[in-house]
This record gives C-alpha cells, structure tokens and sequence, in this order.
C-alpha cells in the first residue's frame, strides 16, 4: 500500500526536486524571498535553526581557543586591490557602495565578499611580536556576493555564516590550523547534523582565490549531486606580504606571519532539508530542532486533559532547564558528562541518546 501523502502543497522529489526543495523552505516558513531580487528573509524557525548551529559550532570553536570578533562591513576598493588573485577572483560577485547621502564617495566602498582583506589591515596595525601569535579569529556575520542564480540557503546575494581568520608563526602551525577546522566542520556534519561526509582537498582550479590549498567536507544529496559543505584555506604568507603584516621573530628579525581562513554557512540548512527532508516536508536533527516535543491534547473537551498537557509541558521546561543549567556547571568545571547521567539526574522522562 503506497504512503499517504500528508502535505499536498509539497511537490514530491520524484517529480521535480528543485521545486520540492523551494516548497520546503517556503511551506515550513524557513524563509522567504525579499523585495531585492536574490536576497532571502529568514524567518523565525529558520533563524532559530541557525542559531542553534552557531551556539552548538561556536563551542567547538571556542575549545580550541578561537575568539570572536566584527569586522566592518565595507572595504575600500585600494585595500581589496592589494591581493590580486583575491580581487580577480570575487571581481564579478562584488557590490559596491559609490555614494555617502547624497555626495560620491572619493573611494569606492566594497560591501565585503569574504574578510581576509580587513583582517590583515587590522593585523598589519596591531601585531608586533611573536608572543601574540598564534592570533584564532571567527566572526558571525553576513556577506555579499552578486551571483547570478540563487536558491534559498544554497546560494543567495546575502548569506549568513561563520569566517575564521588565523595566522600563526610558522608554516607547520597554520597548516595544523586548517587541517584541524577541517575536521572540526566534518565532526559537525556527521554527529550534529547527521550528514555523512567526504573531506579532501579541491584541485588547483578549484581552490579559493589567493589560496595555496583548499580543502572541503563534500556531501551526497538526494538528487545525487554532491554539495561543497564548509571549506578551510592555507594561505601561506601571500595575504601577509601583500598587506605587510609582519611581526619580531625570535631571532629578532621581522618576519611574515603564515595564515588560514575557513568558513560554513546557512548552506548547512539546505544540506539538512536535502538530506533529512521528505515529500511530507521538513525533516530535522534533534541536535538543531528549534522544537523538541510537541505536548498533543487527545480529547480535550473532556475535564482535566488540557489541564495535564499544560502540566507536562511545565514540567518537561524545568527538567530542560535543570539539564541544561547542570551542563553548563559540568562544561566550567572541565568534566564531561554523558548525556543519559544528565537525563538520569534530572529525571528526564525522554533519552535523547544518539538516534542518528
């Protein structure tokens, strides 16, 4: 007997995948589309799953001593010039920002592609000895990129994301550095979004622009076409040379730091609908789903059955702040806890052990 369809306004992937796709995202109100072409509103559920992505990568990356930072969002045209590979590679996605009210500016403004420009601006300014260094930026933002096709989450004129940006004394270390995130975003992938991975490197013409390697977790959708997951770049000391970032080095000598940049973005939502999704709709990881349990009165017109739902619903909240809040003693003290001791201790009625 064929599986009753449950939601008609859903396109089946069998018939036409791209539409199943965009009715997801539009049905479970994820996003939708701005009054700029190729621009998306995230809506609330959309933004809470993203939000759950950061608050769960941004402890990872804070584990192994990156901090955050904001960079400003417009760059001048002369800083973008500097690293030439760099500018020709983002050239034809660039926007750009020409007047200030209502004067022309002296100097074209770039609304920022990527940062690695105006993280070594900042560098150049503030780095002085090898005792700073390794320096372990990331930063949350949005950026701008002029592409000509956009999909929701896959490719869009604005997207939210992560950047990190590190330079490090030695080659060794910033090679350490890139391998290291690399298999930081591949653990996130499998364990938290549940999405099996390849990861390895892009070929010379595929690598980023200015890049001396780039290496990628690579994904297999439902269409059975592969989807570039999260990247981590080697820059070597290009980037320093062209902005003159140098720092005293042991020998006393000034020397040119060597430096990563690695990133992932909302493209990580399309990665979870195309992997977990379904002809009914929105599939998701416990790990990232905004809602958990969902409280069904069955009979509520008899006396007392909406009363128990609302009492459950209470009590499951303060047991989920119990949990959470024991967590948060455990991770300040260092020890780590397994997830069923947590539950047990808060007498948790359900036991999100790994099911993915």
């Amino acid at each position: 007997m064929a599986k009753e369809k449950k939601v008609e306004q859903i396109t089946d992937m069998e018939v036409d995948f791209a539409q199943w796709y965009t009715d997801i995202c539009r049905k479970a109100e994820l996003v939708e589309y701005a009054s700029v072409k190729g621009f998306t509103i995230l809506r609330p559920y959309g933004y809470a799953i993203w939000e759950n992505i950061q608050r769960i990568m941004d402890a990872e990356f804070k584990k192994t001593g990156h901090e955050n930072v904001a960079m400003p969002v417009l760059i001048p045209e002369s800083l973008l010039k500097k690293e030439g590979e760099l500018v020709n590679g983002f050239a034809p996605e660039v926007a750009w920002v020409t007047m200030g009210g209502s004067e022309k500016l002296e100097e074209r403004l770039a609304f920022r592609p990527t940062s690695e420009t105006m993280f070594c601006d900042h560098w150049s300014r503030v780095l002085q000895t090898y005792r700073e260094l390794p320096m372990l930026y990331n930063q949350w933002c949005s950026v701008i990129r002029w592409e000509k096709t956009t999909r929701p989450f896959l490719r869009s004129r604005e997207f939210w994301w992560q950047e990190g940006h590190t330079i490090h004394e030695t080659a060794e270390e910033a090679i350490h550095e890139t391998e290291q995130q690399l298999n930081c975003y591949a653990d996130f992938f499998e364990n938290v979004l549940a999405i099996p991975v390849v990861p390895g490197q892009k070929t010379e013409k595929e690598k980023f622009a200015g890049a001396e390697a780039t290496y990628t977790v690579e994904c297999l959708m439902k269409d059975h076409k592969a989807l570039q997951g999260a990247t981590s770049h080697y820059f070597g000391d290009k980037f320093s040379r062209a902005y003159n970032v140098t720092f005293t080095g042991r020998d006393n000598k000034l020397q040119y730091p060597f430096q990563t940049s690695w990133g992932s973005t909302t493209r990580m939502i399309g990665a979870v609908i195309m992997t977990h999704g379904d002809n009914n709709g929105l599939v998701l990881p416990p790990a990232i789903a905004p809602i958990q349990v969902v409280v069904i009165p069955v009979a509520a017109h008899k006396p007392g059955v909406l009363e128990k739902a609302e009492e459950l619903r209470v009590l499951y909240v303060a047991m989920t702040r119990a949990k959470e809040k024991l967590v948060m003693v455990c991770a300040r003290a260092g020890a780590a806890k397994h997830l069923a001791d947590l539950c047990a201790v808060t007498s948790c009625p359900v036991r999100p052990e790994k099911v993915w």
